[in-house]
């Protein structure tokens, strides 16, 4: 063997090199001593042999081709093959894949590796083993396939792993499934069990149990077991198998569909044999219509199966109208009676065509069946080349309304008390015509005038209930932006650095004369719903059809923002919208100012977040909603936020209301590396109840997730329901996601 200098060799090799790889990919590749790449790695050296073509490479080397990365302690090159034989702490990267052994053969024309030990691995999984062989990047028209003998699988990613499956023979399909035959499953040193076949899905995504234990007070003892599966990117879901002692079982399915350009679906199904079914239900006695085998389906599905074609679908199939009260409190929380529907949206450049459909699925509720409802908007669009703008929006449909029970007590001691109340026709049509002007460069002002043509066909064949309806509007808006820049204002303590401030007031006329019916007169499909936001006064934005009465307000809007830079990011310091209407003619029972309504934020620091929104009556004097928020987030060690709630009880807004007050706070603590704390409470200054207790225990105990929970609910009427629960689930598929025990506490204790 012959020494020669490494500058010169390097040019030898790199040019035999290049010769055999760059004729199968023509990407620029590397080769070169690792200290090149590792400053402070001993230098590397590398030999040549003009008699057998081989380099050898001592002290570390590195080789990169495309996005395949080799190093190792020494390695001897084939430069006319690709092959190469790496020894010592090699290590290959390709893609977001890892192998890692002491001795390694790998050619870089065919992607083939041969190892006698081995490890592999992308989190959250990882393998090992011994006497493996295949490819691993995809050869054209060939499947990657990889088998390796007395081999683990594991998601513990340390070099003793805690658990782990090993098996006589695996076969590995990187990125895809790791297959295992002759399995046994060990925790330590100890088997727990056998599986002649094993199969896994590599990635984010593997199949895993959840087991939840606990105990509640209505329920008694509970088993609530959860099996995650997941098939490749077709679908994926989970199956329940519960148990609870004074109640009974439940199972049932929930299947995650990915249809490609036919959307995304969702389907859920649930029994549950209730043994109880009427106990203790919202504070009535112990009897009602409540079956006992109780059941909810579930299918939500949106597509985009073409451009600017949008498809929706939802159904809520329920027995009775409190199992999502009882079993999943996280969904009844946010929607306490769900919606059934059929929507498909198309767009165009200045138009929409959308059809909507409602059917009544469950009967205890108060619902607008629509069978369906097409509407055909214009978007707002110049008119030839005037300077006058157009909009519209016209719609058919068949409607029938149904009043479901007139309270829960008459549902469970009469089922039928909910009835049909009415149907018919409507055939709307509104078109309106805009001048947007700006004066002085700086003032916008826009007339508008429309028009609405409205008729009913009710119950069908009786022409004497046909009614016609006319109602003209027209109105006037001015606004305008204003904003100073102070480049030099800074102040530490609320980090500021430079300050803009935006202002942005607007006055918005609206005159609607006496429609030719009156709203009370009218079949109300789209009737005024209460709302605690202030209803919108412009058209066709106010979409309340039915109750389209006279009007003749002016709304006033001021918005206020200031603007800083914060690590280089220009962020809302404070951001502050008003709204007040003015009415000019306030009809029986109103006063001539609307409540004045406040959105505000301030942001004094990145960690120090202040919210609030305030209805305010200013004839009455009354507060008659107000939400504040105030959320700390110093550092990732704690974080509070403490907020309060208030509608006043009366009739305001549209609507009747029942006084609520009430204290939210969540608290969490990380006290190490290892123990984490939660605490949630939500106090009724109403009642003077403490109404929700939510108390959380973390452990990680690195390979696993530990979480222990004590619940306690006092809702009004009906006895303190305590619940515990207990959840353990491999840190690689924790059984709540990060944030989720935030937003929906009723996880953790498997509801």
């Amino acid at each position: 063997m012959t020494k020669i200098p490494a500058i010169f060799a390097l040019c030898i090799f790199a040019a035999l090199f290049s010769l055999s790889v760059k004729a199968e990919d023509g990407s620029g590749d590397v080769i070169e001593a690792l200290s090149k790449v590792l400053p402070g790695m001993p230098e590397g050296q590398m030999y040549y042999d003009p008699v057998s073509g081989m380099t050898y490479w001592t002290n570390g080397v590195y080789f990169k081709q495309g996005d395949t990365v080799l190093t190792a302690n020494s390695a001897v090159v084939n430069p006319k093959t690709g092959n190469v034989q790496a020894d010592g702490d090699v290590r290959i990267e390709s893609g977001d894949e890892l192998w890692v052994g002491d001795h390694i053969d790998y050619n870089f024309n065919t992607h083939r590796m041969s190892s006698e030990q081995f490890r592999t691995g992308t989190a959250p999984i990882f393998a090992g083993g011994s006497q493996l062989t295949g490819f691993i990047q995809r050869q054209r028209g060939a499947t990657n396939v990889i088998t390796a003998t007395n081999a683990f699988v594991t998601t513990d990613d340390v070099s003793n792993p805690e658990y782990r499956v090993r098996a006589s023979r695996i076969v590995i399909i990187p990125g895809k499934t790791v297959q295992m035959w002759n399995a046994v499953f060990y925790l330590g040193r100890t088997p727990i069990f056998y599986f002649p076949y094993y199969e896994r899905n590599l990635g984010q995504h593997v199949n895993n149990f959840t087991v939840t234990p606990g105990y509640r007070s209505r329920f008694g003892a509970e088993m609530l077991a959860t099996y995650n599966w997941y098939l490749g990117d077709v679908a994926d879901g989970r199956i329940h198998a519960d148990y609870r002692s004074n109640r009974g079982p439940g199972f049932g399915p929930d299947v995650n569909l990915h249809l490609g350009q036919w959307g995304e679906a969702e389907v859920k199904y649930y029994y549950l044999h209730d043994y109880k079914p009427n106990y203790s239900t919202n504070g009535l006695p112990s009897f009602g219509n409540i079956p006992e085998n109780r059941q909810r389906f579930y299918l939500g599905w949106q597509a985009t199966p073409e451009t600017n074609l949008n498809v929706k679908a939802l159904i809520n199939y329920q027995s009775d109208p409190l199992i999502l009260h009882d079993y999943f409190p996280s969904e009844y929380t946010e929607n306490p009676q769900p919606n059934t529907f059929f929507e498909a949206n198309k767009y165009w450049d200045n138009w929409s065509l959308d059809a909507l459909t409602t059917p009544r699925v469950d009967s205890f509720y108060s619902q607008i069946e629509r069978l369906p409802d097409v509407q055909l908007t214009g978007f707002r669009q110049q008119v030839f080349d005037t300077p006058v703008y157009y909009d519209s929006q016209s719609s058919i449909g068949a409607y029938r309304a149904y009043a479901g029970p007139t309270s829960l007590t008459n549902y469970l001691f009469d089922a039928n008390d909910g009835f049909y109340t009415n149907s018919g026709a409507r055939f709307d049509t509104f078109h309106q015509f805009t001048l947007p002007w700006t004066f002085f460069n700086w003032l916008n002002v826009t007339p508008r005038v429309g028009g609405r043509f409205t008729y009913y066909n009710q119950d069908g064949n009786d022409v004497s209930n046909n009614l016609y309806r006319e109602v003209f509007n027209t109105g006037i808006g001015f606004s305008f932006k204003a904003s100073q820049l102070w480049a030099d204002a800074t102040n530490a303590f609320l980090q500021i650095d430079g300050l803009r401030h935006i202002i942005e007031p607007s006055a918005n006329y609206v005159f609607v004369p006496d429609p030719s019916v009156p709203p009370a007169q009218l079949p109300q499909f789209d009737g005024a719903l209460p709302s605690l936001m202030l209803q919108p006064v412009d058209f066709p934005d106010y979409n309340d059809i039915d109750s389209i009465d006279t009007m003749n307000v002016i709304r006033f809007g001021l918005r206020n923002v200031l603007q800083t830079k914060r690590d280089g990011q220009l962020q809302d310091l404070v951001n502050w919208n008003m709204l007040l209407d003015w009415r000019l003619d306030p009809k029986p029972g109103q006063s001539s100012l609307n409540d004045l309504y406040s959105q505000f934020s301030f942001r004094p620091r990145t960690w120090l977040t202040l919210e609030s929104q305030v209805r305010y009556d200013i004839d009455g004097g009354n507060l008659n909603m107000a939400f504040h928020q105030i959320t700390f987030t110093p550092n990732n060690r704690w974080s509070w936020g403490v907020g309060h709630w208030y509608l006043r009880a009366g009739d305001w807004g549209n609507g009747t209301w029942d006084e609520s007050d009430y204290l939210t706070s969540t608290l969490f603590y990380r006290l190490d590396d290892n123990w984490g704390l939660r605490a949630q409470h939500n106090f009724d200054f109403t009642t003077g109840r403490l109404q929700s207790q939510f108390y959380t225990i973390y452990r990680d105990m690195r390979s696993w997730t530990a979480e222990l929970t004590f619940h306690v609910e006092n809702d009004v009427n009906q006895s303190v329901d305590y619940s515990i629960a207990f959840q353990l689930s491999l840190k690689a598929s924790p059984s709540t996601a990060v944030g989720a025990d935030a937003v929906e506490p009723y996880h953790l204790v498997g509801e």
